[in-house]
């Protein structure tokens, strides 16, 4: 469905599933970023009703889900700990579009966030399937399709705002850069490694 090149490495999620505390408030803080960049996106683009209207909504849906992250930290006698910074995210920031139309720079942020929602519902599916622990498998599984939607979410908006050919030729450029810097992050305990 997403077309992402490389897949994830199977170790990862007998990392991530060694230390809970790590994936747990490493996932808080991706959904909470998730949101702010919601918002950002409607700060940036407010001559877009429709960008404004869908991101106000997945602003609030991500909020609750790091209010549900949260919630299962303190269930499971776990702080949330500090924010830490994704490099995941900083790299994939160094292919956007920059100085060129404004356009185009939506057509960018959109495809990034696009790809970031990919590889989460892939990693929260092999979460879903291979944690011991039979509530988070039931909770990334039902995070893993709210991801999937997310993704047809930033996909739709790019195409419908930027045009379909423009917006899936740019799309299979963003793949083949995510594939390239995916094995850096392939040793890492977080959402996205």
């Amino acid at each position: 469905m997403f077309r992402l090149q490389l897949p994830t490495d199977p170790r990862w999620v007998n990392l991530a599933s060694q230390d809970l505390q790590e994936i747990l408030t490493d996932h808080a803080w991706c959904e909470q970023k998730a949101a702010s960049s919601a918002i950002s996106l409607m700060v940036q683009f407010p001559e877009y009703p429709e960008l404004v209207e869908q991101m106000s909504a997945l602003a609030q849906e991500e909020m609750q889900h790091f209010q549900r992250v949260f919630t299962l930290l303190q269930e499971k006698g776990l702080s949330l700990g500090r924010e830490r910074k994704d490099a995941y995210v900083g790299a994939l920031l160094e292919f956007q579009q920059r100085g060129n139309s404004a356009i185009n720079r939506l057509r960018d942020k959109l495809l990034m966030a696009a790809l970031i929602e990919a590889r989460s519902c892939e990693r929260f599916r092999l979460l879903s399937e291979q944690l011991a622990d039979v509530e988070l498998q039931a909770f990334y599984r039902e995070l893993m399709e709210s991801e999937a939607g997310h993704y047809t979410l930033f996909i739709t908006l790019a195409r419908d705002l930027t045009g379909r050919e423009e917006t899936d030729t740019r799309w299979r450029e963003w793949l083949d850069y995510e594939a390239k810097i995916l094995h850096h992050f392939s040793e890492g305990k977080g959402i996205h490694g």
